[in-house]
């Protein structure tokens, strides 16, 4: 049987729509770089997120295990230990006291990302405190909340502005792996950073008054732990750079305080540390910074907990949390949590793997209908493989545009896989009726009908890219997109393929 252009047309998007998937990356060995800290000393020697690990040190790293063990053998006791990292995208030279503060993971074996529905992790619908937010605010704090979520390392951030059929506008945060506690936590304070002294205030967090932020090695550390009362204390120091304006203000406040009669090493105030207007630490000024234009200042805090290691993972987690804050400001709105929901990873491994089964056997039914119905095992065939191929291509789309699948963008590639098999049963049976009208007339006809359809699905779901604040999006989407795959590529080519079938 000869192949018309139509089905080579098929064929060739098959094909694209498989490069789209499946990357050539899944054939190499090493580690998949999944986040890396910002401001870390990984960041700045050049390693971002999606490149790929080789080597470290001269070893070779085919996987994670490979990875684990390069750096548990490393003795970081030493000061500025170098580290030479090599990936696909180049050489890279670190020098610490401590391991990359990097995420890794196996090489994906696939461009398909999945949401929440099926990785498991925490969604918040979000908007401002006691006011309503326009589209250019809404967006405006989109992307002062990436830039926050990003600044702590987190692995597989979403946020994205959404509106409801009444106007309402929102922010959705999606984060992979994170319980709604983290999420509730990273959102439920503004984050207002002031430093002050006395009733001044000498700089606060944010690019226009902090250059830069030490996030590790000499300049970030936990100083100390010590028994406390029940429980334990720990306190952590880093180094922070002012700007230039920071540090004269800074000397102009300072000029004229005198040195304290108490701590004659000292000035007689101290700079105040406020977060959201609360104090949380109060820092000594040195006698040497009197109306000194300096643009290095030392942060100080403390965490607390029962044992040594809860207290200083909490001096750890403030630490993280102030420099974040000081690297990005204060968010522009006091935040609501209107909704918040927690995915589990196995609740989305179940989903999948129930889908697969139930659609198998779909697929199984549908096939033994349509050979009882036709008795013709290449007209079943061709249903069921302009199926696939229609399933297949969506997929293709949606990693090539980046789109995480959900529950409801799975919903939507089997309705349009439905509406898909719907429109060949009416090719098939407008080929095989009317006997008195010529092939070629009998499946334009049947196409004016699945044109007409193709217009009425479109239609009914653009207002579900809008209903329930977004939550139907994806539903939505792929179901456009597999009928618009359907009324552009594989209707066309299963009615040459059933009128070769019929000649």
């Amino acid at each position: 049987m000869k192949i018309g252009l139509r089905v080579w047309i098929l064929i060739l998007v098959l094909f694209l729509a498989s490069l789209s998937i499946a990357p050539w990356k899944a054939f190499e060995k090493g580690v998949y770089v999944r986040s890396v800290e910002i401001n870390s000393s990984a960041f700045e020697s050049g390693l971002r997120q999606g490149q790929i690990i080789t080597s470290i040190d001269g070893k070779t790293i085919a996987n994670l295990d490979d990875f684990r063990n390069v750096f548990s053998i490393k003795n970081y006791s030493e000061e500025n230990l170098k580290t030479i990292i090599i990936t696909d995208q180049g050489e890279f030279i670190l020098f610490s006291n401590s391991s990359p503060e990097i995420i890794v993971s196996e090489i994906p074996k696939s461009n398909l990302k999945t949401g929440l529905d099926l990785s498991g992790g925490s969604r918040a619908f979000v908007k401002a405190q006691d006011r309503d937010l326009s589209s250019s605010e809404i967006n405006d704090l989109v992307a002062v909340v990436s830039n926050r979520l990003n600044v702590y390392g987190l692995l597989d951030v979403q946020v994205y502005p959404v509106f409801d059929l009444e106007g309402n506008n929102f922010m959705v945060v999606e984060i992979a792996g994170a319980t709604p506690a983290d999420l509730r936590d990273m959102l439920s304070s503004q984050g207002k950073f002031e430093a002050k002294i006395g009733n001044e205030t000498v700089f606060i967090g944010g690019e226009k008054d902090i250059a830069s932020v030490s996030r590790g090695g000499q300049d970030a550390y936990i100083e100390r732990c010590a028994a406390s009362g029940d429980g334990y204390a720990c306190t952590f120091r880093f180094s922070i750079f002012l700007s230039q304006e920071a540090a004269e203000r800074h000397a102009e406040i300072t000029k004229n305080l005198s040195i304290s009669l108490e701590n004659p090493e000292y000035l007689s105030e101290k700079l105040d540390l406020y977060l959201d207007d609360q104090l949380v630490d109060s820092l000594f000024i040195g006698k040497d910074l009197q109306g000194r234009v300096t643009t290095q200042v030392a942060i100080s805090g403390s965490g607390v907990g029962e044992t040594q290691q809860e207290a200083y993972e909490d001096a750890e987690n403030s630490m993280k949390k102030l420099q974040t804050i000081l690297i990005t400001g204060s968010l522009p709105y006091k935040l609501e949590i209107v909704k918040l929901d927690t995915i589990s990873p196995t609740l989305g491994e179940t989903f999948t793997k129930n889908i697969i089964i139930l659609g198998a056997i779909v697929f199984a039914i549908i096939s033994l209908i349509l050979f009882v119905r036709y008795r013709r095992i290449k007209i079943t065939l061709s249903v069921i493989l302009t199926m696939f191929s229609e399933a297949f291509i969506t997929l293709g789309v949606a990693a090539f545009i980046s789109w995480n699948l959900d529950a409801p963008s799975i919903a939507g590639i089997i309705a349009g896989m439905g509406t898909g098999i719907n429109d060949q049963i009416l090719i098939l049976d407008e080929s095989v009726s009317n006997r008195h009208i010529s092939l070629k007339e009998r499946i334009k006809r049947a196409f004016f009908i699945i044109i007409g359809a193709f217009f009425t699905i479109v239609a009914a779901m653009l207002p579900l890219f809008w209903a329930g604040a977004g939550m139907l999006k994806g539903f939505a989407l792929t179901t456009i997109i597999g009928v618009t795959v359907g009324i552009l590529i594989t209707r066309p080519a299963f009615a040459e393929i059933i009128r070769k079938i019929s000649d």
